[in-house]
């Protein structure tokens, strides 16, 4: 990059630091801070949720599969699409009906303390990994784009994120996601007709890409493999405890239901736009090998736009990737401080719980830097995100999705499905290839992952069935359910001014956005009429709603 893309890049580092911050006064409590009050708009929590799921992983891990691949790499992400619209009709409503604050929240009441903890500090320490696996791809890209040595960009993106993360709670984090998912939009809309455009338009692209290119299904990503991965994403992304944050936020399970259907829908369409470039860029330099592919869409990018929207471009990816980081960070504060330091000291005055959850979240986003610079360690991005997906994903968070439709799971039921589940996973990914030379495919690895805990759950389900014995646990579950509702008052901590206030901090973002893509479109020797539509479709709207809500 040149002088003039670090300035873009700062600029709207700026932007969203300052956003970030204009939400000090949210975190006033736990319910603000950890759930926004429990009142957020579906939209906002939607949006959040797709990027939450979505990083840079995106283009370093998928845009290495597509180069290499091609269009299977858009149908393993279109996967999370079906998983989306499953989790809009069935999981998302049913989270919101528990109206718990975090997953281990309705562990607790569900299946007991003890088991809770369990399962908190289990969640805990993976949580460090797939925060951890969530920087590094940033810390990657930046690194290819200025010559930033990779534990350099990790630090100091790590350290930003803590910084607003930390000071705004749950509204910064979904603040910072709808603006950063209107710039990452903005920034793939504009590469790839410039791509196309580099090869010579779509004919020329079609007529030299290699043979299998577009197929759907390959041998290192077969039919086995996508069935196992609709499974996974399913149980991942409708139990995985951040991003229940998003459909517990929202007042209703209808607004649950939109959150969930909203994510499916731009998995529709989203993966052709990301995984174009790094397909183009096949046609463009075919010699890329081994971990080289992982810069495939970076490389696009550098080859065809002009001065200043790399800049942009790379920042885009780099908050879209903080989004996933900040959201993993909030939660695993929120589990520590909510669910194993509040009952342990259930007479600290709140201010104190508030500065605990401060104090947590810089603690744990540390911990995922310290990850994150050992990932290359580790074998790579790709072994990392796709090891840690099939050893705990459904392992972990199926049992809690599980025991919210089960009348006969116990917390002992919950609790082993987990442990051998694990074990099992462990068994055959670090044992079985050195003691038997037994290694599984990532097709078998990733189905093994998914099928264990649903066997031993319907297991349970037969063996309870047959015993009818008395289930404790869930006639505890029931009773406070039942008292919960007798005495809820209608919630009065987070009022109409906050999302309010809410969508004018997210409307000046989007203004700002929208005016700095249209002063680039002015001073670029290359794509200045495609920046300056794109400045246009997001300033005047977001300007219209903000003087709107100022009359």
């Amino acid at each position: 990059m040149n002088q003039f893309d670090y300035y873009v890049a700062i600029a709207f580092a700026l932007i969203i630091l300052f956003l970030g911050l204009m939400f000090s006064r949210s975190g006033k409590s736990m319910t603000s801070f950890f759930a926004a009050g429990g009142a957020v708009p579906w939209w906002i929590s939607g949006l959040s949720l797709f990027m939450s799921f979505f990083s840079v992983g995106t283009f370093v891990v998928w845009g290495s599969i597509a180069y290499s691949d091609g269009l299977v790499a858009v149908v393993i992400q279109s996967t999370m699409a079906i998983a989306g619209i499953i989790i809009g009709c069935i999981i998302a409503p049913a989270w919101n009906k528990t109206r718990a604050l975090t997953v281990a929240d309705f562990l607790t009441h569900r299946a007991g303390k003890s088991v809770q903890k369990i399962y908190s500090s289990a969640f805990l320490f993976i949580n460090l990994f797939t925060a951890g696996a969530f920087l590094y791809p940033v810390g990657k890209i930046i690194e290819v784009s200025t010559g930033i040595p990779l534990n350099i960009a990790i630090l100091v993106l790590g350290l930003f994120v803590i910084a607003y993360t930390t000071v705004g709670g749950l509204w910064a984090v979904l603040v910072t996601d709808v603006l950063q998912f209107v710039v990452l939009t903005a920034a793939v809309l504009i590469i790839i007709p410039l791509a196309f455009n580099e090869v010579g338009g779509v004919n020329t692209f079609l007529n030299k890409l290699p043979e299998g290119f577009l197929a759907l299904q390959n041998e290192n990503y077969s039919w086995i493999f996508l069935v196992a991965f609709v499974i996974y994403n399913t149980v991942f992304i409708g139990g995985n405890w951040a991003y229940v944050q998003r459909y517990t936020s929202v007042e209703k399970p209808k607004e649950a239901r939109k959150v969930g259907l909203l994510f499916g829908s731009l998995y529709l369409v989203a993966p052709i736009i990301w995984m174009l470039p790094p397909m183009i860029y096949r046609v463009v330099n075919p010699d890329l090998s081994g971990t080289e592919a992982e810069e495939a869409y970076l490389l696009m990018s550098k080859l065809v736009v002009p001065e200043g929207l790399l800049g942009l471009i790379l920042a885009a990816m780099v908050f879209a990737t903080a989004s996933s980081v900040n959201t993993a960070i909030n939660i695993a504060a929120g589990v520590f401080t909510n669910d194993l330091l509040k009952p342990l000291k259930p007479d600290y005055p709140s201010q104190r719980l508030m500065k605990a959850a401060r104090i947590s979240t810089f603690v744990f986003g540390f911990l995922a830097i310290t990850v994150a610079l050992a990932v290359q360690s580790m074998g790579g991005i790709v072994e990392v995100v796709l090891s840690i997906a099939a050893l705990t994903g459904a392992s972990l968070y199926l049992p809690p999705i599980w025991a919210i439709f089960s009348k006969r799971q116990t917390g002992k039921s919950l609790l082993l499905t987990t442990v051998f589940s694990l074990l099992i996973n462990a068994f055959f990914k670090f044992v079985t290839p050195g003691l038997f030379d037994l290694a599984l495919s990532r097709e078998w690895e990733m189905m093994l992952g998914v099928i264990t805990p649903v066997l031993w759950l319907i297991g349970f389900e037969i063996y309870y069935y047959q015993t009818r014995n008395i289930n404790p646990d869930y006639d505890n579950y029931r009773a406070y359910q039942l008292s919960r509702q007798a005495t809820t008052q209608s919630n009065t901590e987070v009022q109409t001014t906050d999302n309010d206030y809410s969508k004018k901090v997210l409307s000046i973002g989007v203004c700002a956005i929208g005016i700095l893509l249209m002063v680039l479109s002015a001073v670029t020797d290359s794509a200045n009429i495609e920046t300056l539509s794109v400045g246009l479709v997001i300033a005047l709207p977001s300007l219209w709603f903000l003087l709107k809500r100022i009359k």
